[in-house]
């Protein structure tokens, strides 16, 4: 089995909020791998006193411990949890109803012999590869249909579509969230590769349009997780330099994660 996990902060003097882990049992059967990106927090503040890293790393640390262990429970059923015991290491001192108390995108898979199961919330990406090379995307694609008025301030988005019913939805402190999901199962013998990331690293194929999936999927494949985001890279700072950043674009660089996997 071939692994390989990149990560890169978008900014070096500010923490990555980015979180992966590849869990492989130690019976040898199957595995996890869980990829969150965190939500980079407002000025006005969270209302918790703890970061976004912080957040992170919890959660994401829950959800690899669970998705190893506890091999018959849900996807769902299992980031519920995660979030609910994420959420009690702080409800004691931090609000956790504020719309910006830390939270993050979520992608999960776990692969049995005979099954490879898949949980997709907001804007990350999970890949999959067929024997044949076929390349599926498993999207949660609500965030890109909310109309562009609605996420013009924080203000507006938090009151308007942030983890609300016809916006879109994060894991933050309420566990319901986890029923939102975008969930799926294939067979183990359909697929021979996946890829999770970050939209720091999916914007490759979503802002700057350089390849579709299957080429940014065989672009990991062949030259490595690290070499898409040193792309990413790359075409952020001509795109700077060039002044004309791109539409939609907060961050002139993002946090970009890409984990890889091969069954």
């Amino acid at each position: 089995m071939r692994t390989e996990l990149v990560t890169e902060p978008g900014d070096p003097d500010r923490p990555n909020e980015d979180f992966a882990a590849i869990g492989l049992p130690a019976s040898g059967q199957g595995g996890a791998l869980v990829l969150l990106d965190g939500v980079t927090p407002p000025a006005a503040g969270t209302g918790c006193l703890h970061s976004v890293p912080w957040y992170t790393a919890r959660l994401g640390g829950a959800l690899t411990e669970l998705s190893v262990s506890l091999r018959d429970v849900p996807l769902t059923e299992l980031l519920a949890t995660a979030i609910s015991r994420t959420a009690e290491a702080h409800a004691q001192t931090c609000d956790l109803s504020h719309p910006r108390t830390p939270q993050a995108t979520v992608v999960l898979a776990r692969w049995s012999p005979a099954t490879v199961e898949h949980l997709v919330l907001s804007d990350s990406a999970l890949l999959t590869e067929s024997p044949e090379g076929t390349v599926t995307a498993h999207l949660d694609d609500r965030l890109s249909r909310v109309p562009r008025a609605w996420l013009t301030t924080d203000a507006i988005a938090d009151a308007t579509v942030r983890n609300k019913e016809g916006g879109f939805f994060t894991a933050a402190a309420d566990p319901s969230v986890a029923s939102r999901a975008v969930t799926g199962s294939l067979p183990r013998d359909g697929v021979r590769a996946l890829a999770a990331l970050t939209d720091g690293a999916t914007r490759w194929v979503e802002k700057f349009t350089e390849g579709d999936w299957t080429a940014c999927f065989t672009a990991v494949r062949k030259e490595g997780a690290g070499a898409l985001v040193h792309r990413v890279r790359e075409l952020e700072r001509a795109d700077a330099d060039a002044g004309r950043p791109r539409l939609g674009r907060g961050k002139t660089h993002d946090d970009a994660t890409v984990a890889y996997v091969e069954l």
